[in-house]
């Protein structure tokens, strides 16, 4: 591989590593936790070996009870190293033959393979003189769990995985079933090797090989050529070493390993998040969750509170002032709902009732629908987190509310600008009444003293002072009528102006507990799917 391409291949590996870890961090919290676990291990993994040793292609030799592995590895190694007995399983530790530059040690740390060896040229093997490491690894299938255990971390570190199985053992379920098979995904790093063809007539040779690359398309490994080779004769063996050499000399097979392993954690983290996208918050829901909310601390109540209010002030200052007096015994409604300022005095609380049974769960029941609605298409996960993030402000809503009610400015201490006009001239109407009656008064005091009485002035033959008195008495009276007219209409459009501020401040909580929750988790939910596809990129 040129430089430039190894460059490139480093660079796009460093993107989907990071945009998996972006996937696994938005995942927190909303998918499963061992999913979750698994994926931080392969970053781990990645993160460390991207640390180590550049120079080195680790490449682990795997195999079952009997399949010749430790055979296998003398031969491509040139040496007699690794332990080979009738007794099995044979290997019990990992060993490591190396050849290269310097710097292998930390590689080998992280590796945790303590036995170590330095090998000598090998023809085909080590010819361009690059760092490799050879491991061979206990039997896959060990009746000792230690054994087990080192294989399975091993096989999640080496750079390339080398599958050995043996003529008696190549199609056993258990082998590709719980080893090959996972690892399909990491074919551009995997070579399978037939070992043991020695014990095959030669004309048995080829239908096995071609029996074993069938089964290996099925396990998803259909593109991994497979070579049969003999630990015992040599056969086969220059060819491996070659195809061995080949894929430390390209310096491929990290950066390789490690996409493979984030292509898988990628796919793990789709598969628990499961598929969907969700509806996402539209007009028509933030208007219907609005509205319950709205009816839920009955806003109407207010609305018709604000009404009647309006119709009794608009009535204490135009009323007919010989009557007004009476309407300053009714209690001002807003005042019962502490819902009036005075002056510049802030209202903090209402005095309506504490939300009930029957209001939480209308609430609640608003919220859900809203919850549904937004999270519909999403996978199970995620419609549970929006659902979660939708009610997460639960315990502080109805409080919310009642303040959202409370500091709305009603306009409750706003007069309409014909009530002082109104005012005006009912008591010039009520003094020019009560100037003829004093006149007609005067008129009668008089004549009662049989004293002379002048004659009053008249208008048509009525008398000014008869005249004052009905103009004003009249005039007061329409006045009065005319008022209380105009006071309904007012009076509407009052209420109509604090229902829509009312509903307003109701709609800036929804928002604020409800809906701005929502709508971050569903960009979560789109952030994750973005980074996931970022992590599956290549």
């Amino acid at each position: 591989m040129s430089r430039y391409r190894q460059a490139r291949a480093e660079s796009t590996l460093e993107r989907q590593l990071a945009a998996l870890d972006d996937a696994r961090e938005l995942g927190e919290g909303r998918l499963d936790d061992a999913v979750l676990a698994e994926v931080y291990g392969v970053l781990e993994r990645a993160t460390s070996r991207r640390s180590l040793s550049a120079d080195h292609t680790v490449v682990g030799f795997f195999g079952a009870t009997g399949s010749g592995k430790s055979s296998l590895f003398n031969a491509v190694s040139g040496s007699d190293t690794a332990r080979v007995a009738v007794r099995r399983p044979t290997t019990s530790e990992p060993l490591a033959m190396v050849w290269g530059p310097a710097g292998s040690a930390p590689l080998l740390d992280w590796l945790e393979v303590a036995d170590r060896r330095d090998g000598t040229p090998v023809p085909g093997l080590t010819d361009d003189g690059g760092g490799l490491v050879l491991l061979d690894l206990p039997d896959f299938d060990s009746i000792q769990l230690s054994n087990r255990r080192t294989v399975e971390r091993l096989a999640g570190q080496v750079d390339v995985l080398v599958w050995v199985v043996d003529p008696q053992k190549y199609a056993d379920a258990a082998v590709h079933n719980d080893f090959i098979r996972p690892f399909s995904t990491h074919a551009a790093v995997t070579l399978v090797v037939l070992n043991q063809v020695d014990k095959l007539a030669p004309s048995e040779v080829k239908p096995v090989l071609e029996s074993l690359e069938s089964i290996l398309d099925r396990d998803g490994l259909g593109n991994v050529a497979v070579s049969g080779v003999s630990a015992v004769t040599g056969q086969g063996i220059p060819e491996l070493r070659r195809r061995i050499a080949a894929v430390v000399k390209a310096k491929a097979a990290k950066s390789a390993r490690l996409a493979a392993d984030v292509s898988v954690a990628a796919q793990r983290l789709a598969e628990a998040s499961g598929e969907g996208e969700a509806a996402g918050v539209h007009q028509q829901e933030r208007k219907a969750l609005a509205a319950a909310l709205a009816g839920a601390v009955h806003v109407e109540t207010v609305v018709s509170a604000v009404r009647s209010s309006y119709r009794l002030d608009a009535t204490k200052q135009t009323g007919w002032p010989v009557t007004r007096w009476l309407s300053r015994f009714r209690k001002d409604p807003l005042r019962r709902l502490s819902l009036r300022r005075e002056g510049t005095a802030e209202v903090n609380r209402t005095s309506m009732p504490p939300a009930g049974a029957a209001e939480l769960a209308q609430i609640d029941s608003s919220v859900r629908d809203f919850a549904d609605a937004a999270s519909d298409g999403s996978s199970g996960p995620w419609r549970a987190s929006i659902r979660a993030a939708a009610r997460n402000n639960r315990e502080r809503l109805p409080d919310a509310l009642d303040q959202a009610v409370s500091g709305t400015d009603l306009k409750a201490n706003t007069r309409a600008w014909w009530w002082p006009v109104f005012a005006v001239i009912q008591w010039v109407a009520l003094l020019v009444a009560v100037g003829g009656l004093l006149w007609l008064g005067a008129l009668a005091a008089l004549g009662y003293f049989q004293m002379p009485v002048p004659e009053a002035p008249k208008v048509e033959d009525w008398p000014v002072p008869t005249l004052m008195v009905i103009a004003g008495v009249v005039l007061g009276i329409f006045l009065a009528i005319t008022s209380k007219f105009l006071a309904m209409a007012g009076a509407g459009g009052r209420a109509a102006q604090a229902r829509r501020r009312l509903r307003e401040s109701v709609t800036e909580v929804a928002e604020d507990l409800v809906v701005t929750p929502v709508e971050a988790e569903i960009a979560q939910h789109r952030a994750f799917q973005e980074a996931l596809e970022g992590a599956r990129a290549r």
